[in-house]
């Protein structure tokens, strides 16, 4: 059962025409696929009148325009499939409205949770009802019982976290529980590594409400044998359902318990052995790993299971890792609640991309790792299991290298290695981009070592690679391949292994599946593993349930082929584009820049990290790293996403995108999506005007230059009552904001009348950024202290020079390169004789380090640039380690801004302040929401704030108020200082606090107002008398506006102001 879905792209209202629904056993031709279409009576839906109607019946948002459309194009497979539209409901009766609406017109459905399954189950040619948004609440929380009633597009861990409250959990947990849904785990019968202790999803489902494409809904479960009677006895259409699906169990029940794997992780194929009589017939045990193709869930009952409250951790180190899957029946038998592997391969790809150091310093030597945790109910419990093991361990030849974790926080760091191994191994720098395909193999575990031995004989000789991990415990194993999926000869040889692949398997009596499903991806095979007979019992079973196969048609069976659909493939040919940056790390292309995202969905969480923080605030999956980098990848596609650089969906997109890096750090495939922003509005700006704060915030280094002649002038301006609100909004600021406050003398001022010091010293070059030189200048001069005070010549260049951050927030990226092109230039001879440049300013410093090898990737003095700038504490640590820190004792809350987390990570910044001898606390606060000029922003003020509030700023005013709160983004201390009442110090102030207090705490509430006072009592008394020119100011600053709004209406500005 398959669809063809035309539309017509090029209309400038981006609403679509019709669709044509082939019949029954038809193949979807759509673009960039290897389709073969059949010939089949076609009908024709009218999808403007669909929309219509699905308006009038859905409380939620309904969503045809080709944004909406190309974000849910694909998950995390290879495949690629245009739905007709989306349905956001709010509620049961929605969904059940959208399905009657689009069984009105014949329409397929299907739905979706979070979208990171890798079989391709998420994506087809119909209307995708996505339940994450608003559908994603407990319904009731029974813990006597053991039970939760949620709705779908709850996210697992929100589950779960609400169970701890009674020490229960959900069992079955994927490596994307922080942001798949229960809905989606249902769908595809979803594990995990706490399967060994819980089973499968379908084994912790109590009762599923349901909705069938005829619009019955029900609850399903467990059915007694008088319950079953007394069903088909009521007649109906839910008679009608059991009485076939009894039929159908009677018939097939002993080819079902002869052909059915016995192993742990069975998941291809419906669980048709749910209906027998030993399983109690359980229809919604039956259901569940069905991917959306038999109903919809509409709501689940869960079972709850003990969770135990202290864990161990035993990490075995092998030397390689079919040796160490060779004793995991041995190591079973200590009945661990998790036994996880992964080989040397993985950990080599970590290592090459930088990833997780100290995380893999925690492991045992050796080429092939097992995780093996056991749980009790006290550290004494857990302990006691765990030395069971390794005194075993240790008593045999060849024993393993063995390391015992029982610190919570080392076994996270461990864990964490082997979560993001889907994302690690996918795109690896220096070789070839990694697939799924087959990724989720599954035998029994006591052959697994064997079946891996075998598996890479079979890679081998079609000369692929491949890293191994997974759930070894239950035999089941995850790998990503370097399929060629653009050419004909590389889709055709994909297509020849997965075949020898899935006879391999088979005749280890395993499954195509261990927990992903089979989608499109395994589908076609699993005749193989059943049989044509079970193959035609799941067919039936489709049909009870779906008569007309409108639910997620042709997938898991009457399924498309696994060469079809394909994301790439071989008309893959996107537009050709030139851009300013040079994508060094994707061949120079930005079409590869954008196929980075491989729908893992780690954007999609809503807690924790730093990406994607408007996400977190809208639920949106236009919001998410994925959503946008999908939306870029169609706009290269031309269809449905037409108009290229000019497309507005793309735009609005990204528009919320606040360009915080957190992508580039948390993403496990390192998409940069500020990059791609910046680079996306330098064409979508071309020729055209950029809004007011493109000028007013983006082109803040000239603003400031001028500022700096009458900074005291400027102030009142920007401050007095009604020529601030002026002031406010010529610029698109916020209403709401202060505009911040310049200095009265600058930092190059000060330096210059000051002199620098030390002479004959090591030197090191201060960046005067242009925050710390026109506004914080205190900062700047804090870090003169400090740098002088272990042992350096702080230079500072003569010159007036900016590294251009705020310019690519709006795209002014030729500005960009001409201000980095005069720092080369300028600095060359330092940079040329290695002298280090410490940044203050954490998006300076990422400049260096990043955009500047993107925009210059050959040029070798931005190569020198970008190696020998640091930010402070990394200075101190890596340059200045023998330097003596003075000590503060005292307790100090800290913020980390997101391009040091990101580019730089926050290492060396805890180290110093260890050193300091503070007793202070990282936050997981993510982005504070001000992100360099989005806070200010009149349309954003909204975002802005919800993202600070999440975590930031209820930490900061919950903090004691003795205690510091440290914060070296410009942007970040604003964010604070303008919605709390306490003001943020930089490292740097820190450092000179110490210095100057000489370990002494500082007593009292507020200590950074104390050292504020201290620091400027001598400019304090200054400001009275710069007041007396009210009338001059104004009448310059409304000179300056004219002037400003003439140069803007000719559209000349920024080239004037770069000159």
């Amino acid at each position: 059962m398959t669809h063809t879905f035309h539309g017509n792209s090029e209309r400038e209202d981006d609403s679509v025409k019709h669709v044509v629904v082939l019949n029954e056993n038809a193949h979807t031709h759509v673009k960039n696929s290897n389709v073969h279409s059949v010939p089949m009576t076609s009908m024709v839906v009218d999808v403007e009148a669909l929309e219509r109607d699905l308006r009038q019946q859905v409380r939620g948002e309904v969503r045809f325009d080709e944004g909406s459309r190309g974000l849910y194009t694909t998950d995390a497979s290879n495949y690629r499939q245009v739905p007709i539209g989306v349905v956001i409901p709010k509620d049961k009766d929605d969904v059940v409205a959208t399905v009657a609406t689009c069984r009105a017109y014949n329409v397929p459905v299907l739905a979706r949770g979070g979208g990171t399954s890798l079989a391709g189950q998420c994506c087809n040619v119909a209307v995708v009802i996505d339940m994450s948004k608003y559908m994603n609440g407990i319904i009731e929380m029974d813990a006597e019982r053991r039970r939760a009633r949620v709705q779908p597009g709850i996210i697992l861990d929100h589950l779960r976290q609400a169970a701890e409250e009674h020490h229960l959990t959900f069992g079955p947990d994927p490596a994307t529980h922080n942001h798949c849904t229960l809905g989606g785990m249902i769908g595809n019968n979803s594990c995990g590594t706490h399967a060994l202790m819980a089973g499968k999803t379908s084994d912790n489902i109590d009762e599923l409400e349901i909705l069938t494409y005829d619009g019955l809904r029900m609850r399903v479960g467990k059915t007694s044998d008088e319950e079953l009677e007394r069903i088909i006895g009521e007649g109906g259409r839910r008679g009608e359902i059991y009485a076939r699906l009894k039929a159908l169990r009677d018939t097939y029940a002993d080819l079902i318990r002869e052909r059915y794997p016995d192993i742990p992780r069975r998941v291809s194929g419906f669980n048709l052995d749910e209906l027998l009589p030993e399983n109690g017939f359980n229809v919604a045990g039956a259901l569940v790993g069905s991917e959306s193709t038999c109903a919809v869930v509409l709501e689940a009952t869960t079972r709850l299971v003990e969770s135990p409250p202290v864990r161990t951790l035993v990490v075995l180190g092998y030397a390689d890792i079919y040796s160490g899957c060779d004793r995991i029946p041995e190591l079973l038998k200590h009945h661990p609640i998790g036994l996880e592997g992964f080989d040397d391969g993985l950990i080599s790809d970590m290592r090459k991309k930088g990833m997780h150091p100290d995380e893999i310093a925690l492991f045992p030597e050796g080429r092939g790792w097992l995780l093996v945790e056991f749980g009790g109910q006290d550290k004494e419990d857990a302990g006691k299991q765990a030395r069971a093991l390794v005194d075993e361990l240790r008593g045999k030849e060849h024993a393993p290298d063995i390391k015992v974790y029982a610190d919570p926080a080392d076994q996270q760091k461990i864990w964490s290695v082997r979560e993001a191994a889907l994302g690690v191994t996918a795109l690896v720098p220096g070789e070839k981009a990694r697939w799924a395909g087959w990724e989720d193999s599954a035998v029994p575990p006591d052959k697994l070592g064997d079946y891996l031995r075998d598996l890479r004989k079979l890679l081998d000789s079609y000369q692929y690679s491949a890293s191994f991990y997974g759930h070894f415990g239950q035999g089941c194993l995850h790998t990503r391949i370097d399929f060629d999926l653009d050419t004909h000869e590389g889709i055709q040889k994909f297509r020849a292994f997965i075949n020898d692949a899935a006879d391999l398997v088979v005749r280890y009596g395993g499954s195509l599946s261990g927990e992903h499903g089979d989608g499109q991806a395994r589908a076609e095979f699993t005749t193989k593993m059943f049989g044509n007979e079970l193959i035609d019992a799941f067919r039936e079973f489709k049909s009870i349930w779906d008569p007309a196969w409108k639910l997620n048609p042709g997938k898991m069976v009457n399924a498309y082929r696994v060469d079809e659909n394909l994301r790439q493939g071989t008309n893959y040919q996107p537009l050709p584009v030139r851009t300013h940056f040079q994508f060094p790390d994707d061949g120079g292309s930005f079409a590869s820049a954008t196929l980075r995202c491989v729908g893992v969905g780690k954007c999609r969480r809503t807690e924790g990290g730093t990406m994607c923080p408007s996400f977190m605030v809208t639920r949106e999956e236009k919001d998410t790293t994925r959503g946008r980098a999908r939306l870029l990848f169609e706009m290269l596609q031309g269809d449905p996403v037409t108009r290229g650089w000019r497309n507005d969906k793309v735009k609005e997109a990204l528009d919320l995108c606040l360009a915080c890096k957190g992508c580039k750090g948390d993403c496990p495939v390192n998409v940069d999506m500020a990059t791609y922003k910046a680079e996306f509005l330098s064409h979508y700006y071309q020729g055209r005007l950029r809004p007011l704060t493109g000028y007013s915030m983006g082109l803040i280094y000239w603003w400031a230059r001028l500022a700096s002649l009458m900074p005291g002038l400027v102030n009142f301006v920007t401050h007095a009552p009604v020529l601030s609100g002026i002031a406010k909004t010529m610029g698109g600021f916020a209403p709401q904001r202060r505009i911040p406050t310049f200095a009265p003398q600058t930092f190059k001022q000060w330096f210059q009348r000051r002199g620098t010091r030390n002479q004959g010293g090591p030197q090191v070059i201060l960046w005067p950024d242009t925050f710390n030189n026109y506004l914080k200048p205190e900062t700047a001069m804090a870090a003169v202290e400090v740098l002088e005070a272990a042992g350096h010549q702080v230079i500072v260049p003569q010159r007036s020079l900016c590294c251009g951050r705020p310019l690519y927030d709006y795209g002014f990226l030729d500005q960009a390169k001409h201000l980095l092109r005069q720092i080369l230039d300028t600095l060359g001879p330092q940079i040329e004789a290695g002298i280090p440049v410490v940044a203050l300013e954490p998006s300076c410093a990422a400049v260096f380090r990043d955009e500047l090898k993107n925009l210059f990737p050959h040029d070798e003095n931005a190569k020198r640039l970008s190696q020998q700038t640091f930010l402070l504490s990394e200075f101190l640590e890596q340059k200045s380690k023998d330097y003596q820190l003075p000590r503060l004792s005292q307790q100090a809350v800290v913020h980390g801004h997101c391009h040091h987390k990101a580019i730089m990570k926050m290492k060396d910044e805890e180290a110093v302040l260890s050193r300091l001898g503070l007793d202070f606390q990282v936050l997981d606060s993510g982005c504070c929401g001000m992100a360099g000029a989005f806070g200010f922003e009149k349309d954003h003020y909204d975002i802005s704030i919800k993202a600070g509030e999440r975590v930031l700023l209820p930490a900061v005013r919950k903090a004691d108020k003795d205690t510091i709160i440290i914060a070296d983004g410009f942007s970040c201390r604003e964010q604070i200082e303008q919605t709390t009442d306490r003001k943020a110090l930089h490292l740097a102030e820190v450092l000179q606090m110490a210095l100057r207090q000489q370990q002494q705490k500082i007593s009292g509430d507020y200590p950074e107002r104390q050292y504020k006072r201290e620091l400027h009592s001598r400019e304090a008394q200054a400001v009275p008398a710069r007041r007396g020119t009210v009338l001059l100011g104004a009448g310059i600053m409304g000179a300056i506006a004219i002037l400003a709004w003439r140069l803007l209406s000719q559209r000349r500005l920024a080239v004037k102001l770069t000159k």
